[in-house]
């Protein structure tokens, strides 16, 4: 085989590679569709995938070290209530990029962790929990409440649990900080009204 039937072959399985790897991740990953574009978005969605998977080893390894016995999974989440002053709250001041500033709030219980990220001029929400039937229109309807309007919304699930990423932006009239963003999200897992 010719060195240029060997180059043609190659160019040809990268070029079917990348569009594998473009149909399994999100759009939302991706800005443009050359190849560095393409791997810079993969590699952005599986660091997302990562980080729900620690989230859900430590919520694992909390659920085992607690001495109260877990809920059974046939009892729906939303009739466990955690008050929201046992939620953990944490600033983070980090650098984005070299000059724009983010900060972000959690607020994690059994019920589900939420992580809420001022990115620009948007929130990146994101909230990690077992499956809730109507628990998506409950989180839209905090937000609309409290003049968010959603952009994106991204929905991962694995076995019995989700995660839901949302991009947000903030309305004129909003007057809630990232901290009461994160509570009143974790609220809505423990409220019974859909």
């Amino acid at each position: 085989m010719s060195h240029i039937a060997v180059e043609r072959n190659r160019r040809r399985q990268m070029n079917e590679h990348l569009q594998v790897l473009r149909s399994l991740t999100p759009c939302f990953y991706i800005k443009r569709g050359d190849q560095a574009s393409i791997i810079g978005g993969v590699i952005e969605f599986i660091k997302e995938l990562h980080q729900v998977l620690h989230s859900l080893e430590s919520k694992k390894r909390r659920m085992s070290l607690s001495p109260s016995p877990a809920p059974s999974p046939r009892v729906p989440l939303q009739l466990i209530s955690t008050p929201p002053s046992e939620c953990n709250s944490l600033i983070r001041n980090t650098i984005h990029n070299e000059n724009v500033k983010e900060l972000g709030a959690c607020c994690n219980s059994v019920a589900a962790n939420v992580e809420a990220k001022i990115s620009g001029s948007n929130v990146v929400l994101k909230t990690v929990s077992q499956r809730i039937p109507g628990q998506i229109v409950k989180i839209i309807n905090v937000l609309e409440t409290h003049f968010f309007e959603v952009l994106h919304l991204n929905i991962s699930s694995m076995e019995d649990t989700v995660l839901y990423s949302f991009v947000i932006k903030i309305g004129l009239e909003c007057q809630l900080s990232v901290e009461e963003l994160a509570a009143e999200v974790q609220k809505s897992f423990c409220s019974d009204k859909v």
